[in-house]
């Protein structure tokens, strides 16, 4: 009661004969174009906070709408409800939690050049709809501006399989250089070497058999327009060839890795094509391309 009655006073006594409301230290009036005009020199707004599941029980939030949702991006985001889905304040859909991810990658035993990429992200992907996954390959520039695009910015880098060092090619030139050309041994990709997990942060990692598997049966994919028009904008980035590292089928074929072995010499991944996709399994010391998910 004493609570209420205090917040009645305030509002009483910045209200103002316009209607605006002023709410500061120093009994200035509010700018004529604020109905509510919040000032301070060492205090913030603090708006709202909740989990991206108490974002979501919002009951017919209001275009507009703004809350801090902690769990969501890499260490909670601003978003508001635009009148039909979350987003960010960097216009980014939130709906699904994801949210974008700007990372500095240095170059090192896992990136093969520093740079800073931002990763958008989706989810409700049909045969995973709670896994959150991010819309561009690991180490692109960018995403891919059509399934055949054979540009490096879009290709991102490669990985053989259980290795957690990257590798670029710009159609020329290989970095780093090729050393490994055969691997043989019994594991799926282990975590202290995963990429995604060293690059995104713990939560992340690589799709496993089954999580591509999933995506690909009952999305229905049989050829490379399903990987493509997915949310996850797969498209043909070609891979390493196993003996040099030289650069094959960019722009022609997509070669995604599962975190999940075949046998001791191979590993499974996602393969499509202009006239087919499907799960297939391939030497592990040829350079695929990788793609990252967490749980939503």
């Amino acid at each position: 009661m004493k609570k209420a009655i205090l917040l009645l006073a305030i509002a009483a006594i910045a209200f103002q004969a316009n209607a605006q409301v002023s709410v500061n230290a120093d009994n200035s009036a509010p700018d004529p174009a604020a109905m509510l005009d919040v000032k301070s020199t060492s205090m913030g707004f603090l708006p709202p906070r909740m989990t991206y599941l108490q974002r979501n029980a919002i009951s017919s939030p209001v275009a507009g709408l703004v809350v801090w949702c902690i769990n969501c991006g890499l260490s909670g985001e601003l978003q508001v409800y635009n009148g039909t889905s979350w987003i960010t304040l960097l216009g980014m859909s939130s709906g699904n939690g994801c949210g974008i991810y700007t990372i500095n990658h240095v170059a090192g035993t896992v990136a093969p050049v520093t740079k800073s990429t931002t990763y958008g992200t989706v989810t409700n992907i049909s045969g995973e709809p709670f896994k959150c996954w991010i819309t561009s390959n690991l180490g692109a520039t960018q995403q891919a501006t059509a399934v055949n695009d054979a540009t490096e910015p879009s290709a991102g880098w490669y990985w053989q399989f259980n290795r957690k060092q990257g590798y670029r090619h710009d159609g020329s030139t290989l970095t780093p250089a090729w050393t490994i050309t055969s691997i043989n041994e019994s594991f799926d990709w282990l975590t202290t070497n995963d990429p995604c997990n060293l690059e995104l942060g713990t939560a992340w990692r690589l799709p496993t058999y089954s999580e591509w598997y999933n995506v690909d049966n009952v999305g229905g994919w049989t050829n490379w327009n399903g990987p493509w028009n997915s949310g996850l904008k797969l498209h043909a980035a070609g891979y390493l060839e196993h003996s040099y590292g030289s650069l094959s089928a960019r722009g022609q074929r997509g070669y995604y890795w599962s975190g999940s072995q075949y046998d001791s010499s191979n590993g499974w991944h996602l393969h499509f094509y202009s006239s087919g996709s499907y799960m297939n399994n391939g030497d592990k010391a040829v350079g695929f391309s990788v793609r990252c998910l967490r749980e939503n």
